[in-house]
C-alpha cells in the first residue's frame, strides 16, 4: 500500500514515516513545501494525478503555540482550510480510497465536561486565543464527514490530544508549551540563571502524547476504523502545567525558581480527552511522559549541536 503523507517533514509527519518504515507491507511517499505548495490547489491536484496514493494522511498544517495562534488568526485559519481543502478535493477527484484528516482536541469548547468526548463536539464556546485554529478543523472534519455522505469515501478524522516528541518546534515565538519548556529550562541552565519564566498560572492541566505514539493510532485507525464520526487519541491521563514544569526543569538539570507570569493566557483550564472509542480497538499508549520527556531533550540537545 501507497500512502502519502501530506506533511512529512513535520513532528507527526516524521513520526508517520517512521512507523510506515516498519511496515514491510507499507511504503510512503512525500513531497517537501519546495516541491509541492499545498496552498496550490492545481499542483496539489498534479501532484495526486501523477502519484495516485491508496491512502492519503493528512498531517499538513500550519501550526503553533498559544502566542502564535493568538498573534495571526487570519494566517491559521485561512492557511489550514485552504491545506484541507485542496487536498479533499484533489483526493476526491483522483479517486483516493482511505484517507485520514488529523484534527485537533482544540476543536472542543473551552469549557467541557471531562474526559473530553466526541460528542461534546459544538456544544460550547471554543477557547478564544486558538479559535481560528479550532474553527478550520472543524470545518475538515464536517467536510470529510460530507464527502463520506455524498460520495461514499471511506474517510476518516482523527482528533489528537496535545503532542510532543522528537524534531519538535523549540522556537519561543512558535512553539508548543511542553518544548517550550525544555529551551527556556536549557537556556537558564546555561545562562546560570536563578529562575525561569513561564507563561499563565501554572495550573491549566493537559494531556501530552508521544507522537509515536500518535502514528500507531492512526496506522491502527487507518486500517480498521471506517465511521462518520471523529475519533479522539489521547493518553487517557492529565497533568497540571506546574508540575510538569518541574518534571523537564529536572530532567533538564535546572535547579533554579520557576516563576509564573499571571499577566499571559492560560489557554483552555482543563482539556483531557475520553479515548474509550479507541481503546475499545485495542490501542494503548507505550511511552510514557518522563521517557518521553527525555527523549525530546535529548533530541533538542543533538539540534544544537547542528545549527
Amino acid at each position: 500500500m501507497k500512502i502519502y503523507v501530506a506533511g512529512h517533514e513535520g513532528l507527526v509527519g516524521r513520526a508517520i514515516t517512521r512507523a510506515i518504515d516498519a511496515r514491510p507491507d507499507l511504503d510512503w511517499i512525500g513531497a517537501s513545501h519546495k516541491q509541492l505548495d499545498l496552498l496550490d490547489s492545481s499542483a496539489t491536484l498534479a501532484f495526486l494525478e501523477q502519484n495516485l496514493p491508496d491512502m492519503i494522511i493528512i498531517a499538513a498544517a500550519k501550526v503553533g503555540g498559544i502566542g502564535a495562534n493568538d498573534k495571526f488568526p487570519v494566517e491559521f485559519l485561512t492557511e489550514n482550510l485552504t491545506i484541507q481543502n485542496n487536498l479533499l478535493k484533489a483526493a476526491h477527484e483522483v479517486g483516493t480510497k482511505s484517507l485520514v484528516f488529523l484534527g485537533s482536541a482544540c476543536i472542543y469548547p473551552k469549557y467541557c465536561e471531562q474526559p473530553i468526548k466526541e460528542e461534546y463536539l459544538l456544544t460550547g464556546t471554543l477557547e478564544p486565543t486558538n479559535e481560528a485554529y479550532a474553527i478550520a478543523k472543524i470545518a475538515g472534519l464536517k467536510l470529510i464527514q460530507s464527502y463520506r455522505r455524498e460520495y461514499g469515501h471511506s474517510w476518516i478524522s482523527v482528533m489528537p490530544t496535545n503532542l510532543y516528541g522528537p524534531d519538535d518546534n523549540f522556537d519561543l515565538e512558535t512553539s508548543h508549551v511542553l518544548p517550550a519548556m525544555i529551551a527556556k529550562c536549557h537556556k537558564a541552565k546555561i545562562d546560570s540563571a536563578s529562575f525561569v519564566e513561564l507563561w499563565g498560572t501554572g495550573t491549566p492541566r493537559r494531556e501530552f502524547l508521544h507522537v509515536d505514539d500518535l502514528a500507531d493510532a492512526i496506522l491502527l485507525l487507518a486500517m480498521s476504523y471506517d465511521d462518520p464520526s471523529h475519533i479522539n487519541i489521547g493518553c487517557g491521563v492529565d497533568i497540571e502545567l506546574s508540575e510538569l514544569a518541574a518534571m523537564v526543569a529536572k530532567t533538564v538539570g535546572f535547579s533554579g525558581e520557576i516563576i509564573w507570569n499571571t499577566q499571559m493566557p492560560d489557554g483552555t483550564p482543563v482539556k483531557r480527552l475520553d479515548i474509550s472509542k479507541l481503546s475499545a480497538l485495542g490501542w494503548e499508549p507505550k511511552v510514557k511522559l518522563s521517557e518521553g520527556i527525555r527523549n525530546v531533550y535529548e533530541s533538542y540537545l543533538e539540534s544544537l549541536g547542528s545549527s
